[in-house]
């Protein structure tokens, strides 16, 4: 049993309250961490591409999952080939979900951003946009790694386009590499940062952010295999509030 479990049970048995209906997810190799564990947040969520099975979503709302970043395209002409199921069944689900964006270094922000507009749709309730910036060492094609200041210019240019078109200020996912190797975290923006195995407290020190990606291994009902699993950064109310001023 994973130790997420093994927390939410404890709670269950030590206060004989609603915890004993609460999230039913976990994860198949837990670290210890150096400071609040993912489970002290309230507002767990996954994010999803092509690699996983085909996902009910609705027993993925009934484990407690709150939310759902999906995976929509790739560079300047590559569509995630669940993209469109894996929309529409959170959205049926009544999961808010946003789309991402994995960003190419080969491609003009330009074609990037309307390569995305021409498939995400522009939905009412929707979450915002994200970019995912990170390195790709696996692509045969573009193993480009531009300085610093061109990659935030570029990622300006993007967040720039989509906003416009879609009313809301795109987030930036990043991983510790790149945010390190990039100054990334010098724009003014809005951060989910991905950190395994230790806080993001000490990961990415001083880094203002709205969602964590604690795990790659996660196990959540509906979907088949690991996921990626992640916190919101505030409470239930916060939560709230974000969605409130923050979908569209």
């Amino acid at each position: 049993m994973t130790r997420f479990l093994v927390a939410a049970l404890t709670l269950c048995l030590l206060t004989l309250t609603s915890a004993c209906a609460g999230p039913q997810f976990g994860d198949n190799d837990p670290v210890d961490w150096d400071g609040p564990p993912p489970w002290a947040y309230d507002i767990h969520g996954i994010d999803v591409a092509r690699f996983q099975d085909d996902i009910d979503w609705a027993r993925v709302r009934q484990s407690g999952i709150e939310f759902a970043f999906i995976k929509a395209t790739e560079g300047g002409d590559r569509l995630d080939p669940k993209f469109a199921r894996n929309w529409g069944g959170a959205g049926q689900a009544g999961l808010p979900r946003g789309a991402y964006h994995f960003y190419y270094f080969c491609t003009p922000p330009e074609v990037q951003a309307r390569w995305f507009i021409r498939n995400v749709p522009r939905e009412s309730g929707a979450l915002p946009p994200v970019i995912d910036l990170e390195w790709n060492p696996y692509s045969p094609t573009c193993t480009t790694r531009p300085p610093g200041a061109e990659v935030r210019r570029q990622a300006r240019v993007f967040m720039d386009i989509l906003e416009r078109h879609y009313g809301q200020r795109p987030i930036i996912y990043t991983t510790l590499e790149f945010y390190r190797q990039t100054g990334i975290g010098q724009l003014n923006e809005e951060f989910w940062l991905r950190s395994t195995a230790r806080t993001l407290a000490t990961t990415y020190p001083g880094q203002s952010w709205s969602f964590w990606q604690y795990t790659g291994t996660g196990v959540v009902p509906g979907v088949g295999g690991g996921v990626d699993i992640n916190v919101f950064a505030g409470n239930r109310a916060t939560w709230q509030r974000w969605l409130r001023a923050r979908t569209r």
